[in-house]
């Protein structure tokens, strides 16, 4: 996904450059819809494991708010950014539209970067102090010697433990 998004902006960077370099003609116009389709293959490569990021974030039952909530987080995304590439591109120009989306995309990037962990394991080691031991999920996955179970937020678990 990292990649996809990395490859997003440096398309639209050289997207930039040809908005600048070049002046509209016949070579201009199959370079952006080369871009253009270049955007389409990446976009799609960036969001398509998102299923599995959402399946593997929640429980079962807790899936249909979160696909849900997902959804509605992205067509909001859509809503903003589809008309403002439309207005910079008409009102100031195809280069500040160029630019402007690939901050937006630059910031998404980074905001992936910074906030998901790169070696986010699946199984977390981790006690709860307040529950008590007869409770059903301190017995089901915390009796014996393991500590560890695949781990998501939910009413048990409200925060990400903090590794070591």
């Amino acid at each position: 996904m990292l990649i996809a998004a990395a490859a997003l902006c440096l398309i639209l960077a050289a997207l930039t450059w040809v908005s600048v370099m070049m002046a509209p003609g016949p070579a201009y116009w199959r370079l952006l819809l080369v871009g253009w389709g270049a955007l389409g293959i990446f976009y799609s490569m960036s969001v398509t494991p998102s299923g599995r990021l959402l399946k593997r974030s929640a429980n079962a039952e807790d899936r249909p708010a979160l696909f849900a909530a997902q959804f509605a987080l992205s067509h909001v995304a859509w809503l903003l950014c589809y008309p403002l590439a439309g207005q910079l591109g008409a009102n100031v120009s195809m280069t500040a539209a160029f630019i402007g989306m690939a901050a937006i995309a630059g910031l998404g990037m980074l905001c992936g970067l910074l906030l998901w962990p790169a070696g986010d394991p699946e199984i977390l080691p981790h006690v709860h102090e307040d529950i008590s031991e007869d409770h059903e999920h301190v017995r089901q996955f915390h009796g014996g010697d393991s500590s560890a179970h695949a781990y998501v937020i939910d009413d048990l678990h409200p925060y990400w433990v903090k590794r070591a």
